[in-house]
């Protein structure tokens, strides 16, 4: 996987309508982690600038998608020099085990950090089998 990586800089700040006319529908991948344990998996996205109005989260048969947008706005009388990430929409898609229980899925944002908890379903949970004497 190749990360393309664009400056662009021309002394202006660019106005809503420039910014959507130049990116389209285009999306930022947002960088995760996914850590697994034996209680199921764990996923954190950074999301800066993300606030929960701007987080859509969908669970669709094995696929999870998160989409957001970010509300980073200039506050009155500052004007932007340069930006380095002009882009405020994120979209990233995955492929879910059929060992994860998409029904109990939790979902926390916290200081643009997005953690999702995703638990394995009990019939792929470790179990330990009890041996009786006989």
């Amino acid at each position: 996987m190749s990360n393309d990586i664009q400056t662009r800089y021309t002394g202006m700040p660019e106005s809503a309508e420039a910014k959507a006319s130049r990116y389209g529908s285009a999306a930022l991948t947002p960088p995760v982690d996914v850590i697994e344990d034996a209680g199921g998996i764990t996923l954190y996205a950074d999301l800066p600038g993300v606030a929960r109005e701007g987080l859509s989260l969908h669970v669709e048969a094995a696929t999870l998608t998160i989409e957001a947008e970010s509300s980073l706005t200039v506050p009155d009388g500052l004007k932007t020099s340069h930006t380095e990430v002009g882009l405020g929409r994120f979209r990233r898609v995955f492929t879910l085990s059929k060992e994860l229980d998409t029904e109990k899925v939790s979902a926390e944002l916290s200081q643009g950090v997005l953690k999702l908890r995703i638990p394995k379903a009990e019939h792929a949970k470790p179990r330990r089998i009890n041996v009786e004497v006989a």
